[in-house]
């Protein structure tokens, strides 16, 4: 069984939550980072030892004494929550050597000049539950030659758009939840809330090609040579939370439509 302290690290945002500690805006230009400063300040109350990246670096925060990573997604509510923008780093349960665990917070809207609000639900989930493939490495390149000089260069800068755990799974919201890979053991503080399972696709986008004069862009895809493999997940709360059972939704897990 792998050993991890995620599951400290969730149980104790997860007490936080139920106890009313708020998430503080700084000032009305942190529009990013507020709900990333509040994990934290949870993360420094567990005593674990961590290292906190960059604005442009991934994963947000490392452990340092454990093979782990954090990264970071707050939500406005109601708002955008059936995906979300992945800033040149398309998600994954496993990144340069460590595991990575995806933290969704939902908030409300501010109003009224506040600058405090309560978290209104919570998921931690491992990678995996976003995203099995752990080979794929992203590479920003371009082309030089156009326009009608010949010296304007395109950068290929790539985004993704990704499902949120409050698009594939019901059930988690005004709850907290953890859903780590089936595999791995909970500690007796935790309860199972629901059973998770993801199937991997049958084709594979292995590349695109965008036409300038069209402006049209087509995939070129493979079978995917594990199509229909299963992955599993198990869906954990702190014991005195809510007992809602946690379920994958009725649509097609693998289309994600982009809110543009």
């Amino acid at each position: 069984m792998k050993k991890t302290q995620a599951f400290k690290i969730f149980a104790t945002c997860a007490e936080a939550i139920t106890k009313g500690v708020l998430i503080k805006q700084v000032s009305r230009s942190d529009k990013e980072f507020h709900f990333q400063n509040w994990f934290e300040k949870r993360l420094e109350s567990t005593g674990i030892l961590f290292d906190k990246s960059g604005r442009n670096s991934y994963p947000d925060f490392t452990l340092v004494e454990h093979t782990e990573g954090y990264e970071i997604k707050g939500l406005a509510w109601p708002g955008r929550e059936s995906n979300y923008d992945c800033n040149s780093q398309v998600p994954t349960g496993w990144h340069n050597g460590r595991d990575v665990f995806y933290v969704f917070g939902r908030y409300p809207k501010p109003e009224g000049g506040s600058s405090e609000y309560p978290v209104i639900d919570l998921v931690i989930c491992h990678g995996d539950f976003l995203n099995a493939d752990h080979e794929y490495v992203h590479k920003n390149k371009n082309i030089k030659g156009f326009g009608s000089y010949g010296d304007i260069m395109i950068r290929d800068r790539k985004m993704y758009v990704a499902p949120t755990p409050f698009a594939l799974a019901d059930g988690l919201t005004g709850t907290r939840t953890f859903i780590t890979p089936s595999t791995w053991k909970a500690p007796n503080s935790l309860k199972a809330v629901g059973e998770l399972s993801r199937t991997e696709a049958t084709k594979l986008v292995v590349g695109y090609e965008f036409d300038l004069k069209s402006n049209r862009i087509n995939a070129k895809t493979i079978p995917n040579p594990s199509s229909g493999n299963e992955h599993c997940f198990t869906a954990y709360r702190i014991k005195k939370d809510s007992d809602t059972c946690v379920a994958m939704t009725q649509t097609d897990q693998n289309s994600v439509q982009s809110d543009d």
